[in-house]
């Protein structure tokens, strides 16, 4: 069995100091709140083009919002 490299992410963190909903930051992004609350909870892993629109909406680089356990 291979050992898997999780990607986490500090997105809830972010939204909380920006005051962003996860409903807001899926309307900002053209996703589902479903889709920001799985990836905040792991349960999905965001293309590389959701992560970076994920970081422009939050006004974080890529390195502050997302990092490997």
């Amino acid at each position: 069995m291979k050992n898997e490299i999780m990607l986490n992410n500090k997105i809830r963190v972010a939204r909380a100091e920006k005051k962003i909903s996860q409903d807001q930051l899926a309307k900002d992004i053209g996703v589902s709140r479903q889709t920001i609350s799985s990836i905040e909870n792991l349960q999905f892993c965001p293309s590389a083009k959701l992560a970076l629109l994920i970081c422009i909406a939050l006004d974080k680089s890529f390195e502050e919002l997302f990092y490997f356990e």
